[in-house]
């Protein structure tokens, strides 16, 4: 969209919440973009050019329902830019329920989550613009996940000699799918009295702590059952403790015993563009990993469906602008995650912690 006077802009409150930027062109209302916040929609009107900085199709209420599908790892340059920071993180976090924030507790880097790479980018502009604090970006991060494809079980030993004292505990899990969607599930299956009740929570613990990083490529597990079937303990040199240590080795393996695969975010792309542009802009889909669904004709464009993996769909809205000399618009949803392909047809996948740069 061609760059157009604020007045051309028209704020609106919506009844269901949120904010609408309508363009009147014509004596005629134009519904633009939904935001969350007033305030992002007027950023929006403020920078009011081709590359909007929050993705125009997504209105307020979907926002809400997707998954978090992008981070950027951030660090504040000074020491007056962190105690900034996390004032004006938890404020957008209070505007914004699709915008999150974790600290990674490995590197010490704040990492902000949102539904798309444009999210993101509106968010560092208002800490950088709003509330003027200098940062240092990483790259974007496609939130990939892991999944297992089979059962598999693992037995581990934990036994260490401390001086006259020791730890020792012995367990033996087994994991399998969950139904996609269901999430994690851990249960208890020892019969009689293996593993002393006070001992299991140390077992949870463990597991849990490997969740958030996977064997593939260090990125969540998701949609998996842990029972603990087994185990041993000894009534001097066994702790909680111990548990945790050998759930979380076990489990680790168990992983990957249990056919691994990494799993990526497609989305569901609707491009509209002149008949004219068409042979590139499939070109360009095709390129990009995607797999074109159907064409239709609506009034006197072309419409094209697509899914296309999310990696391959940064800094999509500026190509597409020149492919069609900004005469075709996109909009972008996620639909579900699938296998993302073989690193001999990509790139190696990024760990998932780091910079990302």
């Amino acid at each position: 969209m061609a760059d157009l006077p604020k007045e051309s802009f028209i704020i609106e409150r919506l009844q269901e919440g949120g904010w609408r930027v309508v363009r009147r062109a014509d004596l005629t209302d134009i519904p633009i973009a939904d935001f969350v916040s007033f305030h992002e929609a007027q950023e929006w009107v403020n920078w009011k050019s081709g590359t909007p900085r929050i993705n125009p199709f997504i209105t307020a209420n979907e926002m809400f329902s997707q998954p978090r599908l992008v981070e950027i790892a951030i660090e504040p340059k000074s020491k007056a830019d962190a105690e900034k920071l996390g004032i004006a993180l938890a404020k957008l976090a209070t505007e914004d329920p699709a915008f999150e924030m974790s600290i990674d507790h490995e590197t010490g880097q704040v990492v902000l989550k949102g539904v798309s790479e444009l999210h993101l980018d509106a968010k560092l502009e208002t800490l950088r613009r709003t509330y003027g604090i200098d940062l240092g970006v990483g790259a974007p991060q496609v939130a990939f996940r892991e999944r297992i494809t089979w059962p598999a079980e693992m037995e581990y030993t934990y036994r260490k000699q401390l001086g006259g004292s020791g730890r020792f505990a012995a367990v033996k899990l087994r994991v399998e799918p969950n139904a996609p969607g269901q999430g994690y599930r851990f249960e208890c299956r020892i019969a009689g009295n293996a593993v002393p009740k006070e001992f299991i929570p140390g077992v949870e613990k463990g597991i849990e702590s490997v969740l958030p990083s996977g064997v593939v490529a260090g990125f969540p597990v998701i949609d998996i059952k842990v029972e603990l079937v087994d185990g041993k303990y000894h009534d001097t040199d066994s702790s909680a403790l111990a548990f945790e240590i050998a759930a979380r080795a076990a489990f680790r393996q168990a992983l990957e015993n249990a056919g691994p695969l990494l799993l990526e975010p497609i989305m569901a792309v609707e491009v509209v563009s002149p008949e004219d542009c068409l042979g590139p802009i499939i070109g360009d889909l095709n390129l990009r990993r995607g797999q074109i669904q159907r064409q239709d004709t609506r009034g006197g464009a072309t419409v094209i469906n697509a899914m296309v993996p999310l990696s391959r769909m940064f800094s999509y809205v500026n190509d597409l602008r020149s492919i069609s000399q900004g005469r075709a618009t996109f909009t972008m949803k996620f639909d579900h995650y699938a296998p993302a392909s073989s690193p001999e047809h990509d790139p190696p996948f990024r760990p998932a912690i780091g910079m990302r740069a």
